[in-house]
């Protein structure tokens, strides 16, 4: 078998899911791991690998067995310690991808999107390939050719750039949802971490936020310009964007709370005036609410959007108009379970639970949680002294407080306990 046959596209690997010698799934591949030497190939050491709980470990190309279009088959021996990223390792998908070198014979300048590897007679696997675009001079040129070439024809391959790009790193992970691509950039050194930041969307990048931890909110978002920051606090949800918003200086914060959208600012401050681990510190103010007549049909339709998330879509709560929060008189909540089993026709107010109490804004981070337990609730009501709504608590926003401070940083801590094999790494 010649050596094109064994030539293997890293970008095409992101999600390769991986196997032990048995066919269970170990975990997913989120990065291939290099080695830049002098005067030397550039040698592959190893796989970054997402196991369960979101893990991502080291696995040494010395345990794949065979790499194939779909799958990577390892020796079964994996290392269940947190991958941690060395000075002399560079990461193929999240720091080369976008980078910008030169061609040795004409001195143009080319991006690159795609690099391959493939072993040699002694099972060393290496960079031998690249996937370039020629880089076009001018604002508004158009894409240049795309070819590919030898890695030992390309200068500047392991120079830093100053300014890199992130639009194939993020089409090399463009299906992954908004908790995995928080983790790949949070894995990324800050610098390709504020780049990757700038090429998302608005949307999206509010999302990503949402699951990071706090440090790294405040860092990106402190990176980014006053203007597109405040759209980004605008397309995250009002509680997340409180939580984050309390954590920068008040001067930033006000500024912030100045260029956002009057009425997504207004539900913002109101949060922004509870303790965090209260029942008004932790709740969303846009709750699904309608009134007592609203028919099943319509109560379906509400919770059907795609931009509820599905602890707020899990039920409907029932005020005497206006329905904005804080709405008029809190009269109970239906589940949406019960929406489902009633006939499409009936109003909610028929078969709302009215057992189900507001809790004041008051309200302790336990007593929050120990209501969702006591009822087998997804969410709970919150309204004032005069009982209006205000809001509801998810059960997702109390697991975020109950939580260890940095199980962001580590997701596997709790469900991985004893998982931490002491298999050497291999490089």
């Amino acid at each position: 078998m010649g050596a094109a046959a064994n030539r293997v596209f890293v970008a095409r690997m992101a999600g390769l899911a991986v196997f032990d010698p048995l066919g269970d799934q170990v975990g997913r591949v989120r990065d291939v791991i290099v080695m830049f030497r002098p005067g030397k190939p550039i040698r592959v050491v190893g796989l970054v690998v997402e196991v369960v709980g979101r893990r991502r470990v080291f696995l040494p190309m010395t345990r794949v067995t065979n790499i194939d279009a779909g799958q990577v088959i390892t020796t079964g021996l994996v290392n269940m310690r947190r991958f941690e990223q060395r000075p002399t390792e560079t990461l193929v998908l999240g720091e080369l991808l976008d980078r910008t070198v030169t061609l040795t014979e004409d001195g143009g300048q080319v991006t690159i999107e795609d690099v391959a590897m493939q072993p040699t007679r002694t099972k060393e696997w290496r960079l031998c390939r690249a996937y370039v675009r020629r880089v076009r001079p001018g604002r508004f040129a158009r894409r240049g050719e795309a070819f590919v070439v030898d890695i030992d024809d390309l200068e500047g391959f392991g120079i830093v750039e100053e300014r890199q790009g992130a639009a194939n790193l993020l089409a090399a992970f463009d299906g992954l949802k908004a908790a995995d691509l928080a983790e790949v950039i949070h894995e990324l050194a800050p610098k390709r971490r504020h780049e990757v930041a700038s090429a998302l969307t608005d949307e999206r990048l509010a999302d990503v936020l949402e699951e990071l931890p706090e440090e790294a909110q405040v860092e990106i978002l402190t990176e980014l310009e006053f203007g597109r920051a405040a759209d980004v606090l605008e397309a995250m949800q009002p509680d997340d964007a409180a939580d984050l918003l309390s954590e920068l200086p008040p001067d930033q914060r006000d500024q912030l709370l100045e260029l956002m959208d009057p009425e997504e600012a207004e539900d913002v401050r109101r949060l922004l005036a509870y303790a965090d681990d209260t029942a008004g510190g932790l709740m969303t103010p846009e709750p699904v609410v309608l009134p007592p007549d609203a028919a099943i049909a319509e109560a379906l339709a509400r919770v059907r959007r795609a931009d509820l998330s599905p602890a707020v879509a899990a039920a409907v709560f029932v005020c005497r108009p206006p329905l904005e929060t804080p709405t008029g008189k809190y009269l109970g909540m239906v589940h949406i379970q019960k929406l489902l089993r009633e006939p499409p026709h009936q109003s909610i107010g028929s078969i709302m639970d009215k057992d189900v109490k507001a809790l004041p804004t008051h309200a302790t981070l336990e007593q929050v949680a120990r209501v969702l337990a006591h009822y087998n609730l997804v969410s709970v009501p919150v309204a004032d002294e005069a009982g209006r709504l205000v809001g509801a608590v998810t059960v997702d926003d109390v697991l975020d407080h109950l939580l260890p401070e940095h199980w962001r940083e580590d997701p596997a801590d709790l469900r991985d306990a004893g998982m931490t094999g002491e298999i050497p790494r291999v490089v």
